[in-house]
């Protein structure tokens, strides 16, 4: 996959709004592997709702979303498996990890099924991240910031084009939010990916080639 493009995507709860002033619902835009962007919004502009257009996880707009050459709309669910497998990553904005699980129990959950990484690569993460005392924790006993690197490590384990980061650093402070985009770029650069950061005000101080106001 090397581009993902909206044609006039616009979602179907915003089709009747007049003071519609955004660089991305109804407009032709483009994102190319190898990249780096940032798209900011305010509240209710639908940030998260982008990233599950992307991912296939609603359909409810008007407009095109394709990969390269392909609509979206028309992908099967084994061709959605192997995208979200292959070629995109997401770090979700509520994390979605098991909390009844231990912080590497849920990285590896995925790893077992990509076998992408060393178990060595994924402790070295957590040390750098500063949980490394933390593999062993529940989901459910540490704080939120913890968990977010934890997140952040799973969405490492596989091979993608793009990666998808919804408000990755809401709850880390400037260190750990420098360390994870650097661990972040870092990847993304050794696969060659694109990266697409979204934020409501605080995001990673990372060099993103282009904003978007969404």
């Amino acid at each position: 996959m090397k581009k993902i493009i909206f044609n006039s995507v616009v979602p179907e709860v915003f089709l009747q709004r007049k003071d519609l002033n955004s660089e991305i619902w109804n407009k032709n835009v483009q994102f190319e592997k190898g990249h780096l962007y940032l798209i900011e919004a305010d509240s209710g502009k639908g940030k998260s709702t982008f990233c599950s257009y992307i991912l296939g996880y609603r359909r409810d707009y008007n407009g095109n979303v394709m990969f390269d050459d392909n609509l979206t709309k028309g992908l099967n669910v084994s061709e959605w498996v192997n995208i979200r497998t292959s070629h995109l990553s997401y770090l979700f904005q509520e994390l979605r990890l098991f909390p009844e699980l231990t912080a590497l129990e849920n990285v590896e959950i995925k790893n077992n099924l990509t076998g992408f990484k060393s178990k060595k690569q994924i402790l070295e993460w957590f040390d750098l991240l500063g949980i490394g005392d933390k593999v062993d924790s529940k989901i459910g006993h540490m704080s939120f910031g913890q968990q977010q690197r934890v997140a952040m490590i799973r969405s490492l384990v596989q091979p993608f084009d793009f990666i998808l980061a919804d408000e990755p650093i809401s709850h880390l402070d400037d260190t750990n939010s420098e360390i994870m985009g650097n661990i972040m770029m870092t990847e993304a650069k050794a696969q060659g990916a694109g990266v697409i950061v979204t934020s409501i005000g605080k995001h990673m101080n990372l060099n993103y080639e282009r904003v978007f106001r969404l």
